[in-house]
This record gives C-alpha cells, sequence and structure tokens, in this order.
C-alpha cells in the first residue's frame, strides 16, 4: 500500500553535508506512523478515500464521535486527522493499519503543508512592509499608520481586499518542491532541505511530487 500523503510534525532545523561536501539547511519532520481511521468507498461515500489519524490523543479529551471512530479501527482518538484521495483502494486500505515513512522509500521531492506561526494582531508596516509616513515629528504626526484607505465618494466604500491592520499569521500554507536529503525508516524521520511553516511541534502534511523511477531503482 503505497499513499502520496503521510501525516507527521516538525522536529526541528539542522543542518546536514550533502555528498558533493557542501551543508544545507535540512527540516527534520517525523513522518508517521499513521493509522487508517476510516476508508471511504464509492458506494458508500461517493468517492474513494482513505482517512488518517496522526499521534494519540487522551480519551477523557476527546469527543464521542472520535472515540467511537477510534474503536471501529481498533486504535486510541487521533490528534491530526486528514483524508487522502485514491483512485482505487486495494487489500492494503483496509482500517486499523499503520502506516510508517517506509511508505516514503524512493521518494525525492515534497510538498510540505501547515500552519503558520500565529503572531497576534499587527499593523501595516509589521504585516504588510509598509514603509510608514516620515519619521521626522515637525513633519509628520503619523508614523505607522496606513494612510487613505478610501477610493472617493465613487464607488465610496472600502475596496475589499485593502491591506489593513489585523491578524497576522496561523493561515495554512504549501512549500513546494522540497528535495528530500534523507529517510531514516526505522525511528519515522524525514529530512527535507529548507524550512517548512508552522512551530516545532506543528502537525505537517508531506505529499509525494516525485518518486525515484523504475529504470533507476534496477
Amino acid at each position: 500500500m503505497m499513499l502520496d500523503l503521510m501525516l507527521g510534525k516538525k522536529i526541528g532545523m539542522t543542518q546536514v553535508y550533502d555528498v558533493d561536501g557542501n551543508v544545507q539547511p535540512v527540516t527534520v519532520i517525523q513522518l508517521g506512523p499513521c493509522t487508517v481511521m476510516q476508508v471511504k468507498t464509492e458506494g458508500t461515500d461517493g468517492y474513494s478515500a482513505v482517512q488518517l489519524g496522526f499521534e494519540d490523543k487522551p480519551r477523557r479529551v476527546a469527543t464521542r464521535p472520535e472515540r467511537g471512530r477510534a474503536e471501529k479501527a481498533d486504535t486510541e482518538p487521533k490528534r491530526f486527522v486528514q483524508e487522502v484521495r485514491v483512485d482505487e483502494l486495494d487489500e492494503g486500505h483496509k482500517t486499523g493499519v499503520v502506516l510508517t515513512a517506509a511508505e516514503f522509500d524512493r521518494v525525492r521531492v515534497v510538498d510540505v503543508q501547515g500552519v503558520t506561526k500565529g503572531k497576534g494582531f499587527a499593523g501595516v508596516v509589521r504585516r504588510w512592509g509598509f514603509h510608514g509616513a516620515p519619521g521626522s515629528h515637525g513633519s509628520s504626526k503619523v508614523h505607522r499608520r496606513p494612510g487613505s484607505i478610501g477610493a472617493g465618494s465613487t464607488p465610496g466604500h472600502v475596496i475589499k481586499g485593502r491591506k489593513m491592520p489585523g491578524r497576522m499569521g496561523g493561515v495554512r500554507r504549501t512549500v513546494k518542491n522540497l528535495n528530500v536529503m534523507k529517510l531514516d525508516t526505522e525511528k519515522n524521520l524525514l529530512l527535507v532541505v529548507g524550512g517548512v511553516p508552522g512551530p516545532v511541534g506543528g502537525f505537517l502534511s508531506v505529499r509525494v511530487v516525485q518518486r525515484e523511477s523504475e529504470d533507476k531503482k534496477k
């Protein structure tokens, strides 16, 4: 059973040497183990998908639906659950099956999706990089405000999408085409070149972009 998506969490960043002796900054991701919580089929749900769960959650903090789903899969409730669409279901797509980092064997390029760090309420200078008004006291009394936001009497309202102060961070982002530096199947660790969204301990979705070709494996 080979899926193109696995769940994990960010462990942190470090640096390793590549085959040419150059230092590469890498992000260490704990990739799995993931448990198949539910299998959806065309007959029952109208589409084919596998629902994966990552990292056990105490039963006392889980909802009744979460506990019921976990009991059907003969496992514990999970903190991070996500569906993976599949074209065809095979014998390996069964509820309760545990998937490890070995699913990403011979994977060379991945996309990593996560929720960025929440930074709270921020003004336009910090949030959008506005330069602000002149800094001297004589020429300006407004230094970090956004300035005019209206569009005159026509259309007579603030245009939707205007860059203004507001909550910064805490949004889902995807970093594409990250090269895989190393895969440790024993410890379920994946090392990718570059940074990924979110804080240390944040949950991630890792999707396969490119696997090693069959000709190269031979």
